[in-house]
């Protein structure tokens, strides 16, 4: 007997939502995947059933980021926490200096490993304003000689993200954990791209690396095997068992994209999704503080506070009594926050933008 499944508004941060026909497929292929008799989970990482799931995934992402022949697609393992020591590790040598550009938590715990390794610095720094902001252009500094300028495209925790990126002519490394795929981006701008899969791409335990090639040969050969990038491109990411369950999804993430219309629909579709929160900010006359400012508001992470601390309280209580899912923000901060990534639906967000309007009717 089929039963109709009520999904929940689901906003959580990461690991988030993923497209409903994404896992209502996986359901259907997970006892036998397309014959197999096996479950993606069993299959051997050397099959030919296997190696088609894997490379297709990377056809795909190549695809919708208009990825150039210039470049690796990589799938590791550890998050991006795991990059933020592998990327000095291999490329910041002792004496040796690179950017940082610090707009929220994650750029700092970024910047902290890579103190291990060498000399980083901030190459610019909006901490004084509680991250409220991503610098200006033109308030960037770096030398010509670094060994690479890294920065963080998307905060989920302040909600911030970068409208437009540098042009350096040193190696420019970007985190894109939480907006990578949400709208286009000129790939040929960076050496490094890195993005843990459980926001935009798929589930957690898979970590995407868009690196060029020409970066690789400038690596570190004493890097121990597993943590040498050149590891996982001369083996086609196979070089020990990567996790396939989490590549097929990633891999049905993809073509979830591409049947959308790919980036440009997307863009326009997480546009569309932020305006209806946003405005219910907005316009609310001081009931809903947003936290970043309006040049630098993130399309995928929406922060807030409801005026008053106990009206805030009452605000999320009631949220989740509603079916909203995963709207308090962060730890460390507190206050709101609606994570709206790709597989989160127009619905859910027009859902919740007259939740607000009606609380705020209510309480004001």
């Amino acid at each position: 007997m089929n039963l109709q499944v009520k999904r929940a508004y689901n906003f959580n941060a990461g690991p988030s939502a993923l497209p409903l026909e994404v896992l209502e497929k996986a359901q259907q292929e997970l006892v036998d995947f397309r014959g197999t008799g096996m479950s993606v989970m069993e299959l051997s990482h050397r099959s030919a059933a296997y190696e088609e799931v894997h490379n297709q995934a990377k056809a795909n992402l190549k695809e919708l980021l208009s990825i150039s022949d210039d470049y690796e697609i990589l799938f590791v393992q550890g998050g991006a926490s795991l990059q933020f020591s592998m990327i000095p590790m291999n490329f910041l040598q002792p004496a040796q200096k690179a950017g940082y550009i610090m707009t929220g938590s994650w750029s700092e715990k970024a910047f902290k490993e890579a103190q291990l390794f060498g000399n980083p610095y901030e190459a610019a720094s909006t901490k004084d304003s509680n991250y409220r902001r991503i610098p200006q252009l033109d308030e960037l500094q770096y030398n010509q000689d670094d060994a690479y300028l890294h920065l963080t495209s998307n905060n989920t925790i302040y909600g911030t993200g970068w409208k437009e990126f540098p042009t350096v002519n040193v190696p420019l490394i970007a985190d894109m954990s939480s907006d990578i795929l949400s709208k286009p981006v000129d790939v040929s701008k960076f050496s490094l791209i890195y993005a843990g899969a459980q926001k935009n791409l798929g589930p957690s335990g898979v970590t995407v690396v868009i690196i060029r090639k020409d970066l690789i040969e400038k690596a570190n050969p004493t890097v121990p095997t597993m943590l040498k990038y050149s590891t996982h491109a001369k083996n086609n990411s196979l070089y020990n068992t990567p996790p396939t369950f989490g590549i097929y999804m990633l891999g049905e993430v993809l073509k979830w994209a591409k049947d959308l219309g790919g980036i440009t629909e997307i863009a326009k579709r997480n546009e569309e999704k932020a305006k209806l929160i946003y405005d219910a900010i907005d316009e609310s006359n001081g009931f809903f503080i947003g936290h970043a400012e309006k040049e630098s508001r993130s399309l995928m992470n929406l922060t807030f506070r409801v005026k008053g601390e106990e009206l805030e309280k009452k605000f999320l209580a009631d949220a989740k009594q509603e079916g909203f899912v995963g709207v308090n923000g962060h730890r460390s901060v507190g206050g709101c926050r609606a994570s709206i990534y790709n597989a989160v639906p127009y619905e859910a967000c027009k859902a919740f933008s007259e939740f607000m309007l009606q609380f705020q009717k209510v309480n004001g």
